[in-house]
């Protein structure tokens, strides 16, 4: 099966540049595809100093469906949106007051690759941060999503009017021009070697495994792969009620498994529970402090907003309607006009039986 793989570049223009991410394009582009991928063939995307989030995410979410294995090399820098303090990959046109809207949030690389098989997606990641960024990054890992092999370093900003290089992705791309794809802990440590000199100790090193054979979102993976979805909910359902037992029905391990489960419903073909449980979600992560535009509330409800709109059955679709336009008054979400949509495909059912 062919690879994918997204080579992805992007810094401000003008003063705001931490670092000149595009120069490591050239030296990418010159390694092989399946060099690159890891794999016999590979289709390579690149995005050099994208101007809007949505293209990338466009891009993103293409490659994120191709089967096969997935390789993202990102190279750029990091800035915090002003609103939530979350960290942004700043795309050509961020500057830190626009950070919201024109930067790419980090956590769509997360939601994006979550539907994955575990294990199939790796990605190396060369980072520079801004000054707020590297703050939070110093006592908040940078959550690049369960089940994805992550690589890399985050460096600090660089010191005053000095556009840094991005050397550790240099020296990846250096490696592999050899024709020779080393094992990726491998590629990893020779190329912080490579640059230990030039980072003196001070770069946050990201190097996070992909998930091994005793990981229970692989066998899930396996059981949803050869159409056992029973079995894959079922193996679901007991680690959710093994983390409600031990860390409380509100805990992210006890939500992580109910994603999970709404996620399995949505492959088995079953849109009325899929959206039913991201309901329950949204409503248990509101209830428990998180703000109606947090990452993971504003998801819950887009996804069970997608879901309802797979329902066919016209009675469940009446009720589940019902709760999303509850909840849509509470989350609005990104998408403009998303409560109005509910409301109309609401009065629509009303006339039917």
């Amino acid at each position: 099966m062919p690879g994918t793989v997204l080579l992805l570049a992007a810094s401000p223009v003008g003063k705001g540049r931490l670092v000149d991410a595009a120069s490591v394009l050239p030296v990418l582009a010159a390694v092989a595809p399946a060099v690159l991928s890891g794999t016999d063939t590979a289709n390579v995307v690149e995005l050099a100093d994208p101007l809007e989030p949505q293209a990338v995410l466009t891009r993103l979410r293409a490659a994120a469906a191709a089967p096969g294995p997935l390789t993202v090399y990102v190279t750029g820098q990091l800035q915090l949106d002003r609103r939530q303090h979350l960290p942004h990959l700043a795309l050509a046109r961020t500057t830190p007051s626009t950070a919201r809207y024109t930067a790419f949030p980090w956590h769509w690389f997360r939601e994006e690759l979550r539907l994955r098989p575990a294990g199939a997606t790796t990605l190396l990641l060369d980072l520079h941060a801004d000054a707020e960024t590297w703050e939070l990054l110093r006592s908040t890992p940078l959550d690049s999503g369960r089940g994805n092999a992550v690589h890399g370093r985050i460096a600090p900003p660089p010191s005053r009017r000095n556009v840094a290089q991005p050397s550790y992705m240099k020296a990846v791309a250096t490696i592999l021009r050899s024709g020779f794809r080393p094992p990726v802990e491998q590629l990893h440590q020779q190329a912080l070697t490579r640059t230990a000199a030039e980072r003196a100790g001070t770069d946050l090193v990201l190097s996070t495994p992909g998930p091994t054979g005793g990981d229970p979102h692989a066998a899930i993976t396996a059981a949803v792969q050869s159409g056992r979805h029973a079995d894959a909910d079922a193996l679901a359902a007991r680690h959710e009620q093994a983390a409600v037992t031990a860390q409380g029905p509100a805990s992210e391990e006890a939500l992580h498994w109910a994603e999970v489960r709404a996620d399995l419903a949505m492959f088995a073909g079953d849109a009325a529970r899929s959206c039913r449980t991201w309901l329950m979600i949204a409503t248990a992560r509101l209830n428990a402090g998180q703000a109606a535009d947090a990452p993971a509330v504003e998801a819950a409800v887009d996804r069970a907003h997608h879901q309802w709109g797979q329902v066919r059955d016209p009675a469940p679709a009446r009720e589940l309607g019902a709760s999303l336009a509850a909840l849509r008054g509470r989350v609005p979400g990104r998408r403009e006009g998303a409560l109005d949509h509910v409301q109309r495909q609401l009065r629509q059912l009303q006339t039917q039986g």
